[in-house]
């Protein structure tokens, strides 16, 4: 599989990975970026489902960044409610500081992570629990972020053993993006407010890491293509 492919599988993404996990003796980390709506968590979670697949349940599960989300009190507290979902608005320091951790231990060693409820919109601490998986797959906007703005976030590009960014033209990402903001509840008005005055700041913040990564993707039909 190379750059020049026109189409790639999930099949294939996930081949690429377990030949670069293979022999290692710990874990092997695969960082996937990309803006708010790109489908980061459908492409994290279906590079695990084949990895499992092929080397057998266990070998590979998700730790989402979007499990360090500071509470909503916390938020409130500061004054950031409303920027929720931005750069300084997450636990960056505990988000790399339990990235090392699951990158460091030893198989067989449990190490709880947490996940976020899109129904409570609060962090779930020790959503999932890492213990003999020797992949993980971490996706958020910012992991290929520098430290413009927030301090810390550069920290994690150093802990990924292999970088994706899941580019979305961004008039697909608006919809996408309305879409979940209704299904969570804000009115059409709400949405589209939140969408402008914040999530595509974040995506146009995200797109200016995109050619730090190793890999650049696309949906193409069924599977993917090499951007």
């Amino acid at each position: 599989m190379t750059r020049g492919s026109v189409e790639t599988s999930l099949a294939e993404l996930a081949a690429r990975i377990r030949a670069r996990a293979d022999g290692r003796a710990g874990r092997f980390v695969l960082g996937i970026a990309g803006p708010p709506g790109a489908g980061k968590s459908t492409l994290a979670r279906g590079v695990r489902d084949e990895l499992n697949i092929a080397a057998g349940s266990g070998f590979a599960e998700v730790a989402p960044m979007d499990g360090f989300h500071f509470t909503n009190a916390r938020l409130t507290a500061e004054g950031k409610l409303a920027r929720k979902g931005e750069p300084d608005t997450f636990d960056v320091a505990g988000y790399v500081a339990l990235l090392r951790t699951l990158r460091n231990s030893s198989l067989g060693e449990p190490v709880a992570w947490p996940t976020y409820s899109r129904e409570l919109h609060e962090p779930v601490p020790g959503g999932v629990v890492f213990d003999r998986q020797r992949v993980v797959v971490t996706e958020g906007n910012y992991l290929l972020l520098d430290d413009r703005g927030t301090p810390g976030w550069s920290a994690v590009r150093r802990l990924l053993d292999e970088s994706w960014y899941l580019d979305v033209p961004r008039p697909i990402i608006e919809r996408r993006l309305v879409r979940r903001h209704i299904r969570g509840g804000r009115t059409p008005e709400s949405a589209k407010d939140k969408v402008a005055h914040s999530d595509l700041v974040n995506a146009r913040l995200v797109e200016s890491t995109r050619f730090t990564a190793d890999l650049v993707l696309r949906k193409y039909g069924r599977g993917y293509r090499f951007g």
